[in-house]
């Protein structure tokens, strides 16, 4: 692994000078459309298909991810699967096999030549029973070898130099992808805000969504991970999501799990009520005791209204015509409530936050 790593990156700076006098619009377009189909295959196939089981996929779909995931040189689906709900499993601890509390460039790259694969059978049970997954972990090495070389060779004839398929259409999409995919680790457990759980490492980057089509929405992820979307709002770069969505129109995916947006608030206030709370055990001035009224006030309330809401949500499905007009009426105003409700919260907690210096607000 070291010695691969380290070979492909001298080369990315020995040849540079052949691919500079080498290159070509199409040498650029060769690199591009295999480094997006290479993080693509991680993004939608590898982390929220067999990593978290997200959405269930049809074969021709998983083919799909399993061929193209080799251009990504990511271990095979199974072993990448085990170890990464290792690391949601044990976050932040010994047995995180990229700890960022182990520092910064452990967690990017030198995890990769540190860490004792200890391998857990139980972990990826499921994915042992799924024998697509099986057959490209015990071939691997076929499919790294054949899908390359099928590129390399439809490289050549696309750009006419055999320097520039191999140098922009495996050197330099090899190394996006996986300081890309490795920046995950390491940057959005570092640089971010904190947006939905304020008690993880894990931040939300929205530069590393753009390189890595939706997977810098890190804090959500970890918050959430059974969701198979990462950016949740509509303005959100999450190009996997987006594909996931459109698959399943088409009937190559289904199943797909996200949270409504009820149960999402009602998860982050649970958890920032948590959070604050737990800091303000020892504070004992009167600030901190109306903080603690206001949070107690505010989160039961919310609590109460939503559970109103969810249930005059399931009566309106069985009460006849002339009663849904005065519960639509009231579901409107519940849903106002907690609107409001929500505001407040919003409000509280980033105040709290920057008063208690906790980590970054909503």
């Amino acid at each position: 692994m070291f010695a691969f790593v380290l070979g492909y990156h001298a080369l990315l700076l020995a040849l540079l000078p052949a691919c500079i006098a080498n290159f070509s619009w199409a040498a650029f377009w060769l690199f591009l459309i295999t480094y997006i189909m290479g993080g693509m295959s991680i993004t939608v196939g590898y982390h929220r298909l067999y990593a978290h089981r997200s959405y269930s996929a049809n074969p021709l779909f998983e083919w799909i991810v399993l061929f193209s995931s080799a251009l990504s040189f990511e271990m095979s689906a199974l072993q990448w699967s085990h170890d990464h709900r290792l690391h949601h499993n044990h976050c932040d601890t010994e047995k995180d096999p990229y700890s960022i509390k182990k520092g910064f460039w452990y967690a990017h790259i030198l995890w990769l030549f540190d860490f004792e694969r200890k391998y857990d059978a139980s972990l990826v049970a499921d994915l042992e029973k799924n024998p697509r997954v099986m057959l490209q972990h015990k071939h691997y090495g076929l499919f790294l070898l054949g899908v390359n070389l099928a590129v390399f060779l439809l490289g050549w004839w696309i750009t006419g130099s055999a320097i520039a398929s191999f140098y922009m259409g495996f050197l330099l999409r090899l190394a996006f992808i996986h300081h890309c995919t490795w920046f995950i680790n390491s940057l959005c457990h570092t640089v971010g805000a904190k947006t939905y759980a304020r008690e993880l490492s894990a931040v939300d980057n929205a530069v590393m969504a753009v390189l890595t089509f939706g997977e810098g929405y890190h804090n959500y992820h970890h918050a959430f991970a059974g969701d198979y979307r990462n950016g949740i709002r509509w303005y959100h770069f999450d190009p996997t999501k987006w594909t996931i969505w459109l698959a399943s129109k088409v009937g190559l995916v289904k199943n797909l799990r996200s949270l409504n947006i009820l149960t999402l608030r009602k998860s982050l206030i649970q958890k920032d009520r948590k959070l604050i709370l737990s800091h303000l055990t020892d504070e004992v001035d009167e600030a901190a005791k109306e903080l603690r009224i206001k949070i107690d006030v505010l989160s039961t309330h919310f609590d109460t209204k939503t559970q109103e809401l969810m249930n005059k949500l399931r009566e309106l499905k069985e009460v006849g015509q002339a009663q849904r007009a005065h519960l639509k009426a009231e579901i409107k105003e519940l849903q106002k409530s907690l609107k409001q409700s929500w505001s407040e919260w919003i409000e509280l907690t980033t105040a709290a936050a920057q008063r208690y210096d906790l980590a970054h607000a909503h």
